[in-house]
């Protein structure tokens, strides 16, 4: 019966049924809102992945191709949505999470205070570097740039950049000591060989 019922609604919205559209909201918005809020951890960004999987359903609705259920489809859709503002955003509060639970794995720590220190020994340490070597250092790490793109948004060349990063790794080494070397591969992703 559900497959019929899914069946009828999608040829609905291929023939730009508004009701049909309503519909779909009302059934399936708050399974989805919820499946995004597992991802996610953000009520916001859950809306918003939720919010563009309905209105992209609505603007593909002539091309729906589901050979699944309904449901389905659409879990797979905020999932590949999730992924899609994952890499584009790079530094949101889902990375962060993710890191978080590396960083756990990784040390194996007992309490989040524990975890919150390091970080705020890191990030300290990290507004002592140099203003040029913190600057790059950041748009790196934090903000997710590619070499090249810092590159053109400072207007230096690529061995700077790379350079600069390099430094920027190697002070916070000497400053935090090898027990924060693991810690800081999961965090900031790998450094160059130079500074490890």
């Amino acid at each position: 019966m559900k497959n019929n019922e899914d069946s009828l609604l999608i040829y609905r919205l291929r023939k730009g049924d508004e009701k049909a559209y309503v519909s779909l909201v009302d059934l399936y918005s708050k399974r989805l809102f919820g499946y995004a809020l597992s991802l996610t951890h953000d009520h916001a960004q859950s809306q918003d992945i939720v919010q563009n999987i309905f209105l992209k359903t609505w603007v593909k609705r002539k091309k729906l191709d589901i050979h699944s259920s309904l449901q389905n489809f659409l879990f797979k859709s905020v999932y590949n949505e999730f992924i899609n503002q994952y890499k584009k955003k790079r530094s949101t509060m889902v990375l962060e999470q993710k890191y978080f639970n590396s960083l756990e794995k990784a040390v194996h720590l007992q309490d989040h205070q524990s975890f919150e220190r390091i970080i705020e020994q890191i990030s300290q340490e990290i507004s002592q570097l140099p203003p040029k070597c913190q600057q790059i250092f950041i748009l790196s790490k934090k903000e997710g740039l590619t070499n090249n793109e810092i590159s053109a948004y400072l207007n230096i060349s690529i061995k700077n950049v790379e350079a600069q990063i390099t430094k920027a790794f190697g002070i916070l080494r000497d400053r935090l000591g090898k027990k924060y070397k693991a810690i800081m591969m999961i965090v900031f992703g790998k450094a160059p060989s130079k500074a490890i």
